[in-house]
């Protein structure tokens, strides 16, 4: 009898994303579950993941993930495969599920795949180390905008350093919050709680599609950017703090940031 609970992180875009390690731990799995709320893969489906494996997925809703009992009490007598995009361990809700293999005595392994957390700060240049905590933005619902975001996003500013700004998912709609939506939460905010944090000079950083062969890459003032050609769904924002001078030659070449930031420094 084989008990196995096997994590793959899928990496950000495309069936041929995850290691060739993680490939072939896939192919040996009795069941491939997974899990597509907490990251999207960007332009494959799930019949790419199958034709590439080999192997049928199914595909869980999150509640399924952290209420459901299915992938443990299989593990418990097959190799059972989960898989997700990015770097699966990057959410406590997968970070819990090994947990549970632990304690049910189920051998896991992980194989870990590109994570936002990595490609967004190497993509663009800038230095990862310089990161503060990273924040999300939260759709404004029935009028109601959280103020937290805002002063996360102020303290790392005040610290020098930068902000990976990940952007909310409407599970219910399938909705993506597009980078001029999340421009305009912060413009927002300022308005409302006016601490200095959004200027008309505040650089910002947005990544559309990240990994993939569509990424597009752009930095700039943020009204400006409104009027701009982001790029689609799925985004990401950067705010970035204090600029080593290869970060702000990096924000020029590669996003096309104003060129009077090389001056700054």
């Amino acid at each position: 009898m084989v008990s196995e609970l096997i994590f793959v992180g899928l990496g950000l875009s495309g069936a041929d994303g995850m290691s060739v390690k993680a490939m072939n731990a896939l192919k040996e799995c009795d069941l491939i579950y997974a899990e597509f709320y907490t990251s999207h893969l960007i332009g494959t489906g799930v019949e790419d993941l199958e034709k590439a494996i080999g192997k049928r997925i199914t595909v869980l809703h999150r509640m399924q993930v952290e209420e459901g009992s299915d992938i443990i009490e299989n593990a418990r007598t097959k190799r059972v495969g989960f898989v997700t995009a990015g770097d699966t361990m990057s959410a406590t809700t997968h970070v819990d599920l090994m947990i549970q293999a632990k304690e049910a005595g189920i051998p896991t392994r992980l194989f870990n795949g590109i994570s936002i957390f990595s490609a967004a700060p190497t993509a663009l240049g800038l230095q990862p180390y310089k990161f503060g905590r990273a924040v999300t933005l939260p759709f404004i619902e029935n009028g109601y905008q959280p103020q937290s975001p805002y002063d996360n996003i102020l303290e790392n500013k005040e610290r020098g350093l930068h902000t990976l700004i990940l952007l909310d998912i409407h599970a219910d709609e399938l909705r993506y919050m597009t980078g001029k939506e999340a421009i305009e939460w912060l413009l927002l905010a300022e308005e409302k709680w006016g601490k200095g944090l959004i200027k008309d000079d505040t650089l910002l950083c947005v990544l559309s599609k990240i990994g993939s062969d569509e990424q597009k890459l752009t930095a700039g003032y943020p009204k400006q950017l409104l009027e701009m050609d982001l790029g689609e769904p799925l985004f990401t924002l950067i705010l970035p703090g204090n600029l080593h001078f290869m970060e702000a030659y990096s924000l020029v070449y590669f996003a096309g940031a104003p060129e009077s930031i090389i001056e700054d420094e």
